[in-house]
């Protein structure tokens, strides 16, 4: 459902004037009450970027005290993400999503490993030796991303005229949510967005199996 909604109606490059997108995204809990340091993204489809250099540096997600940090990031088609390890033990990063199926393998303390996405779509990554770490990478048709404020709130800049589709995302949330919004030349449209998330879902391990209970010997 997540990537379904990703990727609907990616339509064309626009080359009108661009405006901007603001607003607020409110996140619950599943009890209704206010989520405290909740990490959105919000970002916008129905259009792809003209073809042009990319990042200097990949986005990295760090594998620190048994958590990937961030545990969410968007990036464009085509971009790179590092994993750093800077724990004194080893980790792993997998990830079984359809659009795109990588293992890194296990690396120490001191090491970073890279990959890149080429098509866009929902990734979910984790450790094959820790199975409470996970994160999500957005991998979006176009630079019109952003992570709201603490206060909620957001702006995106540069968005070409015409109508299009902006989605606000969560980790733990079922599916993002999203809002049709008509922009104009050099004007600002404003939007509203609630989110509502609950429980880290269970996954399996890079074979597909439960992961084992830590025993004597267990290497974390």
């Amino acid at each position: 459902m997540r990537g379904l909604l990703l990727l609907a109606a990616l339509g064309s490059v626009a080359h009108a004037a661009p405006g901007r997108v603001t607003g607020t995204v409110k996140v619950t809990e599943a009890d209704g009450k206010p989520a405290s340091n909740a990490d959105v993204i919000v970002y916008v489809v129905g259009f792809a970027d003209p073809p042009g250099a990319r990042p200097a540096t990949p986005v990295k997600i760090e594998q620190k005290g048994r958590a990937f940090v961030p545990d969410l990031v968007a990036i464009t088609v085509g971009d790179k993400v590092s994993f750093p390890n800077v724990d004194p033990f080893l980790h792993n990063v997998f990830s079984q999503s359809g659009a795109r199926r990588f293992d890194l393998g296990s690396f120490k303390k001191g090491d970073t490993k890279e990959k890149e996405f080429p098509q866009p779509g929902v990734v979910d990554v984790y450790c094959n030796i820790h199975p409470e770490m996970a994160a999500t990478i957005l991998v979006l048709p176009n630079r019109r991303h952003t992570r709201t404020g603490a206060d909620g709130r957001f702006v995106l800049d540069g968005i070409p005229e015409g109508t299009w589709t902006v989605f606000a995302y969560t980790r733990r949330a079922a599916k993002p949510v999203s809002a049709k919004v008509s922009v104009k030349a050099g004007a600002d449209a404003t939007i509203e967005l609630a989110l509502a998330r609950g429980a880290e879902l269970p996954h399996l391990n890079k074979y597909g199996e439960k992961y084992r209970p830590e025993g004597p010997g267990t290497y974390r």
